[in-house]
């Protein structure tokens, strides 16, 4: 057992990371890619690590799919001695890009963590080149948005280019924002902001990317999106968009939602149409 005094910030986390070495044969913690950056960064590939995703941003490898699965792959791999590990990289958002308009990841190290590959989501792909075809798809979405109609734009690099064809405050890159009337209305908005905004909307419909080489669509970096925001807009009316070259490279060829309510997931499983260019959209199925 080890007892530790903490003030719950990265110091903390880093010290409780030195204590374990040695003791323990898999350090399972919750967070996101600041929290594994702070272990990896006292660990290395000493002791295995596993992360609960209960971050904004999980990029890393090293990140289960799901809490549940995180409990499942912990107590497969504790149950045997010889039981196997794989090196996995820890990424975390460039900060330099980001404040250039670009969505990028660096490599801050590379950790043991458990060879499970049903259990552990992807590393983020890098941004690739330009949007191609699913440039036209969006300027054909932006011109048949309806003016009553309330649009929550999700984050990341494609959702950047169709906020940039929309007149008002600057869109967000990182963050969800809102538009109406073919303006943004709420940039950066909380999910506080969000219920507060669909209250008084006569329709609503939610706009998303997928998360490159994870093909996460809920619940990786969108988080404001949440069950009760997802509720009130409605599961059919959800617009997703995706570069047909970013889903060709996912593996396994699925999109998956992680919202944090078991339920909604499972309403959210199944078949959608993704769209890939002017009028060009692939079926592509979502597993919770």
């Amino acid at each position: 057992v080890v007892a530790m005094t903490v003030a719950d910030d990265a110091s903390d986390t880093r010290r409780l990371a030195e204590a374990m070495k040695g003791r323990v044969g898999l350090i399972l913690f919750a967070g996101g890619d600041g929290t594994a950056r702070d272990i990896a960064g006292v660990v290395g590939e000493e002791v295995p690590i596993l992360g609960i995703p209960a971050g904004v941003k999980m990029h890393s490898a090293i990140f289960a799919r799901n809490p549940e699965s995180a409990g499942r792959g912990a107590a497969e791999f504790l149950k045997t001695d010889r039981a196997r590990t794989q090196r996995a990289e820890v990424l975390d958002i460039d900060e330099a890009a980001r404040r250039e308009g670009r969505l990028s990841t660096s490599l801050y190290g590379v950790v043991r963590t458990p060879d499970a590959a049903q259990v552990l989501q992807g590393a983020k792909a890098g941004g690739g080149g330009g949007l191609g075809e699913l440039d036209a798809a969006l300027g054909i979405y932006v011109a048949g948005m309806e003016p009553d109609t309330l649009y929550l734009l999700g984050p990341g690099t494609t959702m950047a280019a169709l906020k940039a064809r929309l007149s008002g405050h600057e869109g967000s890159l990182l963050g969800v924002d809102v538009a109406r009337g073919g303006e943004i209305v709420a940039a950066n908005a909380s999910e506080r902001d969000l219920v507060a905004l669909l209250e008084g909307a006569p329709r609503a419909r939610i706009a998303l990317s997928v998360v490159g080489g994870q093909g996460f669509l809920l619940g990786r970096g969108n988080q404001q999106i949440s069950p009760r925001v997802l509720r009130k807009v409605g599961l059919k009316n959800i617009d997703v968009f995706c570069a047909s070259e970013k889903l060709a490279r996912l593996s396994p060829a699925v999109l998956s939602v992680d919202t944090g309510d078991s339920r909604l997931d499972a309403e959210l499983a199944g078949y959608r149409p993704v769209m890939t260019g002017a009028n060009k959209s692939q079926v592509v199925r979502i597993a919770a």
